[in-house]
């Protein structure tokens, strides 16, 4: 099991699009690794046709994504064209690599298995994890979902967006927040620097007499 902070574990695997060592394809880049129980089945289906449709998204915040399921390439090749199909998607190439896990090896390695999904010969399938990976190969947020339960890549491109704004500055996004709106100061952060830092900075003064609510514009990371 891979924790937050930790080096991601390199491997080599097939892909519909040729063998990848997943640390050379994701390259200076951040990523997503996002698994799936099994193809041709209807919530992974619905998944990779949203997550091809928000490819120019990911491209956007210079994000890779891959994905898993416990097939084998000739499976996701014959899969594609349904997950094409079902998502209205052009007659073009897809457009992010599936990975081969017949064996369930890399699914037992990062720690991916759901006991309570078995296939037909009684094996746990994959549950639905997410991997954000940034450039420096380290693991930055893991989601496992049930794999009854469908993911939410609004939520994911939302995350993402926040890791990126918080790792350039010093602030934390709070609750439901999205692009654009009001975030806080982090705690590290002394109001000395603060004031350098910030021309408008708002804080709610509590119960507790503690300062610690500091609220400023998102600051832009466009520099």
């Amino acid at each position: 099991m891979v924790l937050l902070g930790e080096i991601f574990p390199n491997f080599v695997a097939e892909t519909q699009i040729g063998t990848i060592n997943f640390h050379d394809w994701l390259g200076d880049s951040w990523g997503i690794l996002f698994s799936h129980p099994n193809d041709f089945t209807p919530v992974c289906t619905t998944e990779l046709a949203r997550v091809a449709k928000l490819m120019p998204d990911f491209e956007k915040l210079g994000v890779k994504v891959i994905a898993l399921s416990c097939n084998s390439v000739d499976s996701h090749h014959r899969w594609i064209e349904d997950i094409k199909a079902y998502g209205e998607l052009a007659d073009t190439e897809f457009p992010y690599p599936i990975i081969e896990d017949e064996s369930r090896k890399l699914a037992t390695l990062l720690g991916m298995l759901d006991p309570a999904e078995l296939d037909s010969d009684g094996i746990p399938m994959t549950a639905r994890a997410v991997f954000i990976i940034d450039s420096a190969k380290k693991m930055r947020l893991s989601i496992l979902y049930p794999a009854t339960t469908g993911r939410n890549f609004d939520e994911i491109l939302r995350v993402i967006e926040s890791l990126l704004l918080t790792e350039k500055c010093k602030v934390a996004t709070p609750v439901d927040w999205k692009k654009g709106d009001n975030v806080m100061i982090q705690p590290t952060v002394s109001d000395d620097e603060a004031r350098t830092l910030y021309d408008v900075i708002k804080t709610i003064i509590l119960p507790s007499g503690k300062s610690y609510m500091r609220i400023v514009p998102q600051p832009t990371t466009d520099k």
